[in-house]
């Protein structure tokens, strides 16, 4: 009996090792490699053009240039309302000031007991002298002892404050304050210090007679009246001399 052979399932031909490089399909590979090229390809630039971006000396300057330009404005800040103040006022604080200075320092040179023996007092005795004399042409028959006019129905003793000293001071410390050449400064002083003891002698001859006649209205004509009238024509006198001065230019602000 012949004997049969049993036919099995065909035989799988025998793995052949394929090299390491080959594992993949010929078109898988191209396709992988021509779009792994064309991403990095579009990596590489997109990164060539954050850097252009980042380390571009135009724009990097451009915008350091923006920012620069507005650091620099902002450092110019408008001024303070103390500094437009004192810009539109400026003149006008500087005299303020340095009437104050003048004027203080005056009056403090006149308190010292030195100058007001070897200087007012004299000064008043001259005052008192020019009244007497002006009384006697009024035919009131005074005489003089140092600041004293004596007349038979009425005496009065010429003190610091009837001597028209205050108002010269006065008008002498805004003459000087004010910008002015020196000769015009000058010509005002000479001037308004002669106007003010000529008002002066009126009052003490006012006062005098004013004493003599109706003394009832004496110490409310000397206190009060006068001393504001002095006063006042020295301040209006100044007036007077700083509106008659040339225009000068203002300064540059």
């Amino acid at each position: 009996m012949a004997r049969k052979h049993h036919k099995g399932p065909p035989q799988r031909p025998a793995a052949t090792r394929v090299p390491a490089g080959d594992l993949a399909p010929s078109g898988t590979s191209s396709a992988g490699g021509a779009g792994g090229g064309a991403a990095g390809a579009a990596n590489a630039a997109e990164t060539g053009h954050a850097a252009g971006r980042g380390h571009d000396p135009a724009h990097g300057a451009g915008t350091g240039g923006g920012h620069g330009s507005g650091g620099g404005h902002g450092s110019g800040s408008p001024p303070g309302p103390a500094t437009l103040f004192w810009r539109r006022n400026r003149r006008e604080l500087t005299f303020l000031a340095a009437f104050i200075v003048l004027l203080g320092a005056s009056f403090t040179l006149i308190s010292v007991n030195w100058v007001n023996d070897h200087a007012i007092e004299p000064f008043t005795a001259g005052v008192a002298r020019l009244s007497g004399a002006a009384l006697n042409l009024l035919g009131q028959h005074v005489g003089m002892r140092g600041t004293i006019i004596q007349g038979p129905r009425f005496a009065v003793n010429i003190r610091n404050g009837c001597n028209g000293v205050e108002a010269m001071l006065i008008f002498l410390a805004a003459v000087l304050a004010f910008p002015a050449s020196w000769r015009a400064r000058l010509t005002g002083l000479g001037l308004g210090i002669l106007a003010i003891q000529v008002i002066n002698l009126v009052r003490v001859v006012s006062l005098y007679l004013t004493g003599a006649y109706f003394p009832r209205f004496f110490d409310a004509s000397h206190t009060v009246i006068w001393q504001s009238v002095v006063i006042l024509f020295g301040v209006l006198l100044w007036v007077f001399w700083a509106n008659r001065l040339p225009p000068r230019d203002e300064p540059a602000t």
